[in-house]
C-alpha cells in the first residue's frame, strides 16, 4: 500500500521546495504523540534520508517516513485542499479510528 500523495499535494510540495531554493529537499511525513485525539501528524522538509526510512517518489518529490510512523501511515493519502479559510495538507488515513475536527490528529 504505502503512502500516496494527490496531484495537488505534489504540486504544493514542489512549491514549498522551490521556495526554499534547495532542490535536494525531501518531504518528511510522520506521527508523534499528542494532539486532541492522541496522535498528531508531522510534516517537515529534510535533506537526509535516515536508516530505516521508507522512501516514496511522486513526480520528482521524495517523501520520507520513519519506520515507527509508517506503521500508522501505511495506506494514507496526503492531499492539499484549499477553502475559504486558506489551504492546507489533509491526511486521509484508513488506520485512524477517529480524527479530530481540525484533521491534524487521530487515534
Amino acid at each position: 500500500m504505502g503512502l500516496q500523495l494527490t496531484e495537488t499535494a505534489v504540486l504544493q510540495v514542489k512549491r514549498l521546495i522551490e521556495g526554499q531554493g534547495n532542490p535536494e529537499l525531501k518531504l518528511r511525513v510522520g506521527v508523534k504523540g499528542g494532539g486532541c485525539s492522541g496522535m498528531s501528524y508531522t510534516l517537515a522538509l529534510d535533506t537526509q534520508q535516515r536508516e530505516g526510512d521508507e522512501a516514496f517518489s511522486f513526480d520528482d518529490v521524495t517523501v520520507l517516513v520513519d519506520m515507527k510512523s509508517y506503521l500508522f501511515l501505511n495506506g494514507t493519502t496526503l492531499n492539499y485542499v484549499e477553502d475559504v479559510m486558506g489551504g492546507g495538507f489533509k491526511f486521509e488515513n484508513p488506520n485512524a479510528e477517529r480524527s479530530c475536527g481540525c484533521g491534524s490528529s487521530f487515534s
